[in-house]
């Protein structure tokens, strides 16, 4: 009698887990997207193809669910739609049980974005504003049939019979654990790129991002100016084959007070699928958005008053001198270690709306973790513009405060491009110059670098002009400390915070003098 009611107690829960099993594979089959890309498409010819897209949409790792989602304006004088966006939307909470695609904001904004996700195939074929009222609805009582009494004793037998099978299985694992005494062991192998995947909190799902334009292209890539809902975002995309790059950088961004108001801002990292077929993934770093941009591109079109290279220059100072500080802390995820940029430029700082400067691009960048030592990385990497002598000479095996004091000399170049384009000097702003392009040209090779820097021991010209404002004077001592061929020789990054703060201090508001004939 026991052994049949074992039987019949495994059978339900083998039925159970059979029907669960078989609507959880339903739930999590390829979903079925309307897909449309408003950037993409406004260069396409074919307008029907490509408003009539549709997208499949796959689910996620460990079976996560997939949904669909739209991004649209609406414009409230002739409540035209205008769609953005369509497409596939991997596991978010708030699409899940969602059969319509509603945008539930409370207030639409005029020519504002507006956002919604849904379940189910197609589903977001049409797109509606349905805002959540401010006042609670009264809703008009109306006699509703009751359930008789056969359908409430079916609902209540339907209800009890998962529970039962579910206690049966738990006894029943139960029953075999006692029998067999199965030891406890941990089973969990990561994978190669678990270390990263697993800090990286961001990197949950991909969110829908348009692509507007493209601001700049670089040796790792192009970045680009983004919509991420009603948000403006930057999107660097890695090539595949700089997928290492991509996974050093969103390490960097995710150390310990590294939200830094002179470091740029970090969003997520995302792998991305190219919607056209045997493309290969591509990698997305999402970042803050500034309109400036660099500080090389701002001082092509732009020049400065000593007040702005002041604070420019500060800003500057102060993010250097966090990135190279190490914070002690009795806590691990606390802990901030020194971090080397090796690859400092006016190209890689960014400037905010108010021209304070946030440090960005640490693809090539070194942390040092206590009692490590660097191994055998060598320094000949970076921009060969901006390499100090020893990178120039291929030096290796360098201690921590040699590969802090290689960003101190790019960092004494980058003020001398801001003093180039300061009105403090007297007479015509010159026009922009990158470091040593009198010298070595916008195109110089590494020989060409050596020859200058290493051999001939040159250094970017002082203007006479500067010498008609103390605060430039002073300002020239601080680069030539910077730049110096002694590396042990050079300032720290916090010797040039406080430098420049005294000298701005002092020399604020000074008059330009006439020079002497």
């Amino acid at each position: 009698m026991e052994q049949q009611l074992w039987i019949w107690m495994w059978c339900s829960i083998v039925l159970l887990l059979t029907t669960c099993s078989c609507a959880s594979r339903k739930k999590y089959e390829e979903t079925k997207c309307h897909y449309y890309n408003q950037t993409s498409c406004d260069n396409n010819k074919n307008e029907k193809d490509c408003t009539s897209a549709i997208q499949n949409c796959k689910a996620g790792e460990n079976d996560k669910p997939s949904y669909c989602y739209a991004v649209w304006t609406n414009d409230t004088k002739t409540n035209k739609l205008e769609i953005k966006l369509k497409g596939c939307f991997l596991n978010n909470v708030e699409c899940q049980g969602q059969k319509q695609c509603k945008d539930k904001k409370e207030e639409m904004k005029p020519n504002g974005l507006m956002f919604c996700c849904c379940e189910g195939d197609f589903c977001n074929s049409e797109i509606m504003w349905d805002p959540i009222p401010t006042t609670p609805r009264i809703e008009t009582t109306s006699a509703k049939p009751l359930r008789d009494e056969n359908e409430l004793i079916h609902t209540i037998v339907f209800s009890t019979i998962p529970l039962v099978a579910v206690a049966s299985m738990f006894l029943f694992v139960y029953w075999v654990y006692k029998r067999r005494k199965i030891p406890q062991f941990s089973h969990w192998v990561p994978s190669s790129d678990s270390s990263h995947l697993g800090n990286c909190s961001p990197i949950l799902s991909n969110r829908p991002i348009q692509l507007v334009e493209v601001k700049a292209r670089g040796r790792y890539g192009a970045v680009w100016k983004a919509l991420h809902k009603k948000d403006t975002v930057a999107v660097k995309i890695f090539p595949p084959q700089d997928k290492n790059s991509w996974l050093v950088e969103q390490d960097i961004y995710q150390l310990p007070h590294m939200q830094h108001d002179n470091m740029l801002s970090f969003i997520g990292a995302e792998k991305h699928a190219s919607v056209i077929e045997g493309a290969k993934n591509e990698y997305w770093l999402i970042t803050a958005y500034h309109d400036y941009g660099s500080l090389c591109d701002f001082l092509k079109s732009n020049i400065l008053t000593w007040d702005q290279l002041c604070h420019i220059a500060q800003s500057m100072a102060r993010g250097l001198m966090h990135l190279h500080e190490e914070i002690p802390s009795e806590r691990a995820d606390q802990y901030k270690p020194a971090i080397a940029h090796r690859d400092f430029k006016s190209n890689n700082v960014l400037l905010k709306h108010d021209l304070t400067a946030c440090i960005a691009d640490f693809g090539l960048a070194l942390v040092f973790q206590p009692g490590k030592s660097c191994g055998d990385t060598h320094g000949q990497v970076g921009t060969r513009r901006y390499m100090a002598p020893e990178v120039l000479e291929g030096a290796i095996n360098f201690s921590r405060d040699a590969f802090l004091r290689i960003d101190m000399y790019a960092c004494g170049l980058v003020l001398w491009e801001l003093a180039t384009r300061c009105t403090a000097q007297q007479g015509a702003i010159p026009d922009y110059r990158l470091p040593f392009e009198e010298e070595v040209g916008q195109h110089p090779s590494l020989e060409d670098m050596q020859e200058c820097v290493v051999h001939k021991k040159l250094r970017p010209a002082f203007k006479d002009s500067w010498k008609s404002h103390p605060g430039l004077i002073a300002l020239c001592d601080t680069m030539e400390e910077c730049w110096d061929h002694d590396a042990e020789a050079r300032l720290s990054a916090s010797c040039v915070m406080e430098r420049i703060t005294w000298q701005c201090r002092q020399y604020n508001g000074t008059a330009v003098t006439s020079l002497a004939p």
